[in-house]
This record gives structure tokens, C-alpha cells and sequence, in this order.
């Protein structure tokens, strides 16, 4: 079947539903809804017998829908209507949430529906439970949508509130009063909560040291106390702010705009830098330890450790657990020297395995283009980011002591991903997406790409994922990558079979000779050509990409400065892209 993906932007779930659905043999066309009559075109030219809008915040024109089967999916339960229905849900802390496939209609949200999915909600913050519950949710809608739809015989569900099935309700925009946090009364649950239903969009608003922030990236604190709405503590990004019954760790902040000024999300301490000097530090062991394995896979797994932290240690039979989790999946230069530092440290551990994974979002999408954007000399800043990856990458790639392996419960892409391969084994959770590439924003790439990727893949493979610029399943992985393994479980159970993995990858009998093999093909291709050449290769083109604002990639159509530019400040692209638009790919 042709189907049309439209969507305000290709997120995660317009990604997976692309790949997918490409991959069952459906011709997959993506518009992004940038303006009415780029969506006619796209209708016009593409002719499909199904539009999907996985992720659309604009209304379809009435023309299209009237001419067109239009399927929107809704991150609410049947009947919910509104534009904050992840918002209000997370807010009124309901057990249950889910997904549902709807029929454009003249009334937003309040077409025939096509189908539906519910699931448990769990206590976690609107991005994450948007990338792992409404995302699989969304999934097998599209999928049951698309069987329906092709026998030509479903009729769909009518919306009708008299139905006790039905369950939502229209629901206003939520404000930000709605979600102000009231420190004099609002205790840590009621906080969390507010902040969860923001994060990572609007964030709530609130008054720090006399100025307006957006608040982002909450974690619960179970030691430190102060003085209500009081900044007590700094850590890392992330600051302590004082609750009547606790205290809470913010990671980001986005002052709010002033006339003539538009301001972006930034790590919190950061964003107040001088402001803090008096507050006091509270610093963590380089090889943070998160207690029982059972403690530290639920501290990774659910967000639910008793302190902010970034990176977490655990060691049990003979494995290293190093994890990571850096908000959005961004490493800016410190985050990219604490994890190598902590990776050394537990190199220097009486184990076998270094198991690095990493939190529920994101493996890592590498450098962190928003600290690079408010630095004051962006290009240097990049420079600096770009070598401290690097320089972690290598002691990766080099460790002779141990087998790694990558564990990715979440997406990952560009430097970030290539991070994962410098291990010696990879598993990865059915679901995520991998981008295996950098020119869409600008930049030639490093890590050592040039040498893991063809290690991985081959060479002509490499060339073709890094210049076709298209995102990969996991399945896509394991056929392409030869990834050694894709888990189905989720949560806890993930990280259990993880273990489980690790443990027998420990107590191999041949896991002398494991060791010995790897030094002898890492000696072997120094010899060929060493890793220092690989990286002063990079780094040339790099540079380029930094300092010549002439040097531009088709697949971006802007240097570097100008496309982290857009993505940091949200501005949107003048056209779809046409990797994804094929419709508009003219033969010859």
C-alpha cells in the first residue's frame, strides 16, 4: 500500500513507523506539516491510499481529509480530546493511559476510530512515557489500522460518550498554572509530578534567585533538607531546591524569553553559573555505586534512586555495570571526560566484563549541540566536545583487560551510537532507533567512525549509511550491523537478561582466549593503519566543518553553525527533506 506519513516533525515514532512500514513492503512516503499547501502537494503527488499522522500538532487541511483517509494518532484513551492529553494524565497521576488511531474530521480529536491500546502508566515523566508506552502503543495501532483499513469492509468506531468504553473527556491546553509549584505546600510527589508532565515541553515555570525559569529534569533527593523553594545543593548540571517534606534535583533550565530575546534549554548550573557560588557542592564517587544490582537496575530503569546522578557503578560475578544517563542523550565535554574517567576507574576493577548501558531515554546522540549554541565561541567549544568523544571512544576501543559490551535500552545516533560499536559485543532493545550518521547536521563526523563502522558493517555499507542519512531498526541492526542481539524485555527484566548475558560472557571457558584474540586483531589492525591517522583524518574534515562556512553538505543544505542554530532554537525546515520525501524525487 502507498501511505503518507504526515507529521510536524520526524520524531521518534514517525521514524519507527517509516522504517516499519517500509520494511513489510509498503511504499512510505513522509511531509512534514509546514505549510497547507506543501501537504496538498505531497496528497497530489504521492497519491497514497492511506495518510498516517504519527505525530501531527497541525490540522490537516479540510480538503485532504475530505479526499483522503487520515489517520491520526492520539496519545490519549478513546475519547480523550485536547492537546495536553499526556500532560493532564501524568497531572491526575491516572493508573491507566493509551493510544488511539483516529479518523480526521472537522472536530479535532473526535473522528471515527480505528483503533486503540491501553497500557499500565507508570510513574515517569511525559518524554519518557511518550518514547516507551505511547510509542509500542502507537505501533500496534498503525499496524492494526493499516490491517483494518485493508480489508475494505471495517467500519470504524464511532466516537459516541454514551458509551461506557468511552472513558476521556475534552481536555482545555494545560497552563502554567496549572502546573505552578507552590513550594510552601507542595511536597516532593506533587512537585515530581507537575515536572513530569512538562518534561520535556513547556517545563514548568517558576522563580529562582528573582528570575523566571522553565524547570526540567527532576529527581527525587532522600538526604539533603532547607528551607523550602531554597536552593541547598549543586552537582554536576543539576541543582537542589528544598521541598517541605525533601528536596528535588533540577538538571535544566530555560530562562524565560524577554523581548528581543529567545532563550533555550541549557544544564541548570550552567544557566545560573555566578548565581550558585555560595551554594554548596555535593559531590559523588567517580565509581558512584547504586547498591544491590536489584537497586541499581531499578535506579536505571525507573528513575528511581534516591539522588541525582549521571553515571552509576555497580559490580557483581565478575561484571561491571557503568551506566549513563544524560538528559536528551546529549555529552557535552565534561559529561564525555567524567564517563571516561569513570570508565578507566572501573577498567581498574578485578572483573572481566564492563557491561556500559545506558538510562531509558537514550543511549547517547553525542555532542551536545546546546552548550556548543551558548558558548562563546561555538566553534572552539565543538572543537573541545569532539576530542573529549574521542578521546573516551578510544579507551574503548583500546581496553585490552576486559570484554565491553554495549547494552542500548534507548535510541541513539550520530557520535553517540558510533560509541556503542567500539565495543566487542552489542545488544539493543527491540524498539529503539539508530541513526548512524552526522551530515544532516553539517558535520563530517569523528569517534572513530571511519574504523568501527566498516569494522561492523564493510565499507561500502558504512558509506551507504553515513551518506543516505535514514534511520535503522534494531532489526534493521542485527542484519546490517551484526549486532549480537536484540531483548525484548523491558524495564528491570531487561536488565536482568543483561546480566545474564554478562555473567556467561564471564564464566566462558575460552574467555582467556576471547582476551587474547581481541589484543591480537587490535594489534593486527594498528598495523594496518593506526587509530591516531583514523582521527587526525576526521578531525581535517572536521575542522572544515567547523571553520569554513562554505563547506556544506547536500544532505543538510546549511554549514554546521546554521543547522545547530535551527535545531537548538526549534526553526523549522523550509522544505521536507527529500531522503524522506520521495514523492517529491524527480527520476533523472
Amino acid at each position: 500500500m502507498r501511505i503518507l506519513l504526515m507529521a510536524t516533525a520526524y520524531n521518534g515514532l514517525t521514524q519507527r513507523a517509516h522504517r516499519e512500514l517500509t520494511a513489510l513492503g509498503h511504499e512510505v512516503s513522509v511531509e512534514l506539516s509546514l505549510s497547507d499547501e506543501a501537504m496538498r502537494q505531497a496528497a497530489l503527488l504521492f497519491k497514497p491510499g492511506l495518510i498516517i499522522c504519527p505525530f501531527l500538532k497541525d490540522r490537516i487541511p479540510d480538503d485532504i481529509w475530505e479526499n483522503h483517509t487520515c489517520i491520526i494518532i492520539h496519545p490519549g484513551i478513546k475519547g480523550d480530546r485536547g492537546p495536553s492529553s499526556m500532560d493532564w494524565a501524568i497531572m491526575e497521576d491516572v493508573e491507566e493511559w493509551g493510544v488511539t488511531a483516529l479518523q480526521a474530521a472537522a472536530i479535532m480529536d473526535a473522528g471515527d476510530i480505528w483503533a486503540s491500546r491501553t497500557f499500565k502508566r507508570r510513574s515517569v515523566d511525559k518524554a519518557r512515557m511518550y518514547r516507551h508506552e505511547i510509542m509500542e502503543a502507537g505501533m500496534e495501532v498503525i499496524m492494526d489500522t493499516i490491517k483494518r483499513f485493508s480489508t475494505g469492509i471495517y467500519f470504524p468506531e464511532m466516537l459516541d460518550y454514551g458509551n461506557r468504553d468511552i472513558k476521556g473527556k475534552l481536555r482545555p491546553p494545560m497552563t502554567q498554572k496549572d502546573r505552578r509549584i507552590d513550594w510552601k505546600r507542595d511536597g516532593v510527589d506533587t512537585i515530581i509530578r507537575k515536572v513530569y508532565s512538562a518534561d520535556n515541553q513547556p517545563g514548568v515555570l517558576d522563580t529562582l534567585l528573582g528570575e523566571e525559569y522553565y524547570l526540567y529534569g527532576i529527581h527525587r533527593e532522600g538526604r539533603l533538607l532547607g528551607d523550602p523553594g531554597q536552593i541547598i545543593a549543586k552537582r554536576q548540571d543539576a541543582i537542589c531546591i528544598a521541598a517541605i517534606d525533601g528536596a528535588v534535583w533540577i538538571s535544566h533550565l530555560r530562562k524565560r524569553d524577554a523581548e528581543g530575546e529567545r532563550y533555550f534549554k541549557l544544564p541548570a548550573t550552567r544557566v545560573l553559573a555566578d548565581k550558585l557560588k555560595d551554594v554548596p557542592e555535593r559531590p559523588l564517587d567517580v565509581l558512584y555505586k547504586g547498591g544491590i544490582k536489584e537497586s541499581f537496575f531499578d535506579a536505571i530503569c525507573l528513575g528511581s534512586a534516591d539522588t541525582y546522578n549521571e553515571i552509576w557503578y555497580h559490580e557483581e560475578n565478575d561484571v561491571g555495570y557503568l551506566a549513563f544517563d544524560f538528559y536528551n542523550g546529549a555529552m557535552d565535554t565534561e559529561k564525555c571526560y567524567r564517563l571516561r574517567d569513570t570508565f578507566l576507574a572501573a577498567r581498574k576493577r578485578p572483573t572481566k566484563v564492563i557491561v556500559l548501558s545506558c538510562g531509558m531515554d537514550f543511549w547517547s546522540n553525542g555532542i551536545h549541540l546546546g552548550v556548543i549554541e551558548a558558548a562563546e565561541d561555538p566553534a572552539r567549544e565543538a572543537w573541545r566536545n569532539i576530542n573529549a568523544i574521542d578521546d573516551l571512544v578510544y579507551e574503548i576501543i583500546t581496553t585490552d583487560t576486559h570484554l565491553v559490551v554495549s547494552v542500548m535500552l534507548g535510541s541513539a545516533a550520530a557520535g553517540g551510537l558510533i560509541m556503542a560499536l567500539a565495543a566487542d559485543r552489542i545488544y539493543a532493545h527491540h524498539g529503539i532507533i539508530l541513526n548512524p550518521h552526522y551530515k544532516t547536521m553539517g558535520l563530517y563526523g569523528s569517534e572513530y567512525w571511519t574504523y568501527l563502522l566498516p569494522r561492523w558493517v564493510g565499507q561500502e555499507k558504512a558509506m551507504d549509511l553515513t551518506e543516505n542519512c535514514l534511520p535503522i531498526t534494531v532489526e534493521e541492526a542485527h542484519d546490517i550491523l551484526s549486532i549480537d542481539g536484540i531483548i525484548y524485555n523491558d524495564g528491570y527484566d531487561f536488565y536482568r537478561h543483561v546480566a545474564l548475558l554478562a555473567e556467561q560472557l564471564a564464566r566462558a571457558p575460552d574467555y582467556d582466549m576471547q582476551i587474547r584474540l581481541k589484543a591480537e586483531q587490535r594489534r593486527l589492525d594498528e598495523e594496518k593503519k593506526p587509530l591516531t591517522a583514523y582521527r587526525e583524518e576526521e578531525l581535517a574534515e572536521m575542522k572544515k566543518c567547523l571553520y569554513d562556512p562554505n563547506h556544506i553538505y547536500p544532505q543538510c543544505g546549511v554549514d554546521f553553525h546554521t543547522a545547530r542554530r535551527n535545531f537548538v532554537h526549534k526553526i523549522r525546515p523550509a522544505a521536507t527533506p527529500l531522503r524522506l520525501a520521495r514523492h517529491r524525487v524527480v527520476d533523472g
